[in-house]
């Protein structure tokens, strides 16, 4: 007889503790063992066992775990977090699992280490069973024609488990939305539909920089209907100059894109309140702008995009898997919430409903490759010289972090172009992305097959600065430039000024939102900029998805790098009246999940 040693490692989560009977097999290049019963599989804890087999299985190639319930008691779930098996040889295997159990199927989990072609280590046929149950998991629905498709559900619940949200994140997420909109509704705001009666009404104040920007996505988007009243969103141009002293300044506004009698251009110099009023609705359309285009789209829809197809077309053992599978926690969820919350048609901002659609399907024939990666979308925007630009110089840090470590892990797997090419399982992933992410339309620059080594580091470096350092750049901050609700309107109830001279501070409080509109977007702002305590900063992986130890040195070191980053960018602030946080990598989160 030989024995060998059976470590289970249950996660530290809520509810993962089962009382059912719980069974592993051993399997291997020589044989399999029989079914070995386990017991005392508590969270947060360890359990070992001895699994005896009349000779040696030879080189172990995956485990088999099932589940099933006690006479008279209910089924529960587990979610094991990995298993050790050390043989008699003294060789150890890992298995990671990281998954609920939460049925009496046999699940059946690989060995961590191998190349991406690790099909020669280990059964193909369990490999493509995974496959195609992802396949039935994870199905892509289309929310409306011309955007990116999403995750088919019916909602929270019917979401494979190990995509929802913890318990602490739920009841946190549900506790902050709830409690934002209480302490607004015992004030009496959120059904106050009335005007604001003066501009001392709104006590906070955050500055904020107008960048130079065209919005022309906006121009004949039809504007929302919010509590019977129509809402108006201008298409202005803006022209800023930079003064000696460095700043960003705003020198002529032209509300809509066509010169026209009634369109005038509109100058610091004119009365203050024409002035006021044309800065207004520029910051209205920036809100559209931003939300759908910049946070939305090429955020939350593409991080969506990214993930689904990497649990349809990739299985656990791949390398991109165990690099990816991090950076796609609660995304889904979060996703889902959107679109049936902050998104639908009713929406609360000047582009909901019909507008909204509008805007994400021109925003989408937009995008580019190239402006999906920092170092190119800055230079291509004119913007590298540009003083004070801080989003710039620590977002450019980052990707170059982000770079070197996805470089080392990759060519630690892929030695040569030709085995990028024969991937067929990274292959399908990538077509996946191009067909539902972006619709199979010519983009330009966006891959539909990956072909060289170098391809695929951009390609994921990507995919992880989008879920992780983008959308903490364009979402983080949003409660703290948008609270002062006339800096960031989020709709506006009168058409521009077509004449100069006629604005008043009457005619700027009726334009602005009522207090209704207002309240609800300042909660939605508050709720987006709430950090969960099961926070996870970018580059804390507290899931072993590796087991080779070069990889998991890489890992290290690259949390040293982001740890000597965020010393630096706290030093920098230092010397800042505003200091900007948002990309210091203990302030990024791993995912989209917000």
């Amino acid at each position: 007889m030989v024995d060998y040693e059976v470590t289970v490692y249950t996660a530290n989560r809520t509810a993962a503790t089962t009382f059912n009977n719980v069974f592993i097999k051993l399997v291997g290049t020589s044989g399999e063992s029989e079914r070995k019963w386990l017991f005392n599989l508590k969270g947060a804890s360890v359990a070992s066992f001895t699994v005896s087999c009349p000779m040696s299985l030879g080189k172990l190639v995956l485990v088999e775990l099932d589940k099933k319930p006690l006479l008279l008691f209910p089924e529960d779930s587990w979610f094991p977090a990995k298993v050790e098996v050390k043989s008699p040889d003294g060789d150890i295997y890992n298995f990671p699992v990281y998954r609920w159990i939460s049925d009496s199927k046999v699940h059946r989990f690989r060995e961590g280490t191998g190349p991406s072609n690790s099909r020669k280590f280990c059964s193909k046929y369990s490999r493509e069973q995974e496959l195609k149950q992802r396949q039935k998991d994870y199905c892509w629905d289309v929310y409306v024609e011309g955007i990116p498709h999403c995750i088919k559900t019916d909602g929270p619940s019917s979401l494979p488990p190990e995509v929802r949200f913890s318990f602490t994140k739920q009841t946190e997420f549900l506790f902050t939305a709830s409690t934002g909109l209480a302490e607004l509704k015992l004030k009496g705001l959120v059904d106050n539909k009335t005007n604001w009666t003066n501009i001392d009404d709104i006590d906070r104040v955050f500055c904020c920089n107008i960048f130079l920007c065209d919005y022309k996505r906006m121009d004949g988007v039809k504007a929302n209907t919010i509590n019977d009243e129509k809402q108006y969103l201008m298409a202005p141009l803006v022209l800023l100059h930079k003064t000696p002293d460095d700043k960003l300044m705003p020198i002529a506004i032209q509300l809509k894109q066509k010169p026209a009698e009634d369109n005038p251009i509109f100058l610091p110099s004119d009365s203050e309140y024409d002035w006021l009023m044309a800065k207004i609705f520029v910051r209205s359309a920036d809100f559209s702008e931003h939300q759908l285009n910049v946070h939305l789209l090429r955020t939350h829809l593409l991080a969506e995009v990214f993930a689904v197809s990497l649990l349809r077309n990739v299985p656990m053992v791949h390398p991109l898997h165990k690099l990816l599978i991090p950076h796609t926690r609660y995304t889904l969820q979060i996703n889902f919430l959107a679109r049936n919350r902050l998104i639908s048609e009713e929406g609360f901002s000047a582009s909901g409903g019909e507008g909204m659609i509008t805007i994400l399907r021109r925003s989408l024939s937009s995008v580019t490759y190239s402006s999906l990666c920092v170092p190119e979308d800055i230079a291509e925007r004119g913007v590298k010289d540009v003083p004070n630009f801080y989003y710039r110089d620590d977002a450019l840090r980052l990707w170059d972090t982000i770079n070197r470590f996805v470089r080392g892990i990759l060519t630690y797997y892929y030695k040569t172009d030709a085995e990028v090419q024969q991937d067929s399982e990274l292959q399908k992933w990538i077509l996946d992305i191009f067909e539902h992410g972006f619709l199979s339309q010519p983009c330009p620059g966006i891959p539909q097959k990956l072909t060289t080594v170098d391809e695929l580091i951009k390609f994921v470096t990507m995919v992880i600065f989008t879920g992780s350092a983008q959308h903490a750049a364009v979402n983080s901050g949003q409660f703290d430039f948008g609270s002062w609700m006339p800096n960031t309107p989020i709709s506006l109830q009168l058409p521009p000024p077509t004449k100069k001279g006629e604005a008043t501070e009457e005619t700027m409080l009726k334009t602005l939102p009522d207090v209704n509109t207002t309240v609800q977007g300042m909660a939605t702002l508050w709720l987006l900029s709430q950090q969960s305590s099961d926070f996870a900063p970018l580059g804390q992986y507290s899931e072993d998805h590796f087991s080779e130890e070069t990889p998991r040195q890489m890992m290290a070191n690259f949390k040293k790098e982001l740890a000597a980053l965020s010393a630096a960018i706290k030093e920098r602030n230092k010397t800042l009246e505003v200091p900007y946080t948002y990309l210091d990598p203990e302030e990024v989160e791993n995912s989209v999940a917000i």
